[in-house]
């Protein structure tokens, strides 16, 4: 018997979840995903979805980028004489 109150691990929710999200209601979710949309939807949808992942993994790489030309320091000073003087 426990004396000290403990939150549950990681590895029993894991067992949790793996109990929720089982092949048999990954074939249920199929099933009414098809009777909603029509078996002609779905491919769009996913191509949709694939191309949606794409364009985020590309703005994070160029926001990656960016940030890491913003936080080098100009190595040429970029002050210009004054012609007029």
């Amino acid at each position: 018997m426990r004396t000290t109150l403990e939150l549950s691990t990681s590895k029993e929710k894991a067992v949790f979840l793996g109990e929720i999200f089982g092949p048999d209601l990954l074939i249920v979710i199929i099933v009414v995903a098809v009777l909603l949309f029509g078996g002609a939807a779905i491919p769009k949808l996913a191509k949709n979805l694939g191309s949606a992942k794409s364009e985020f993994e590309k703005g994070l790489k160029e926001a990656k980028t960016s940030d890491a030309s913003a936080d080098k320091p100009s190595s040429t000073a970029e002050t210009k004489p004054d012609a007029d003087k």
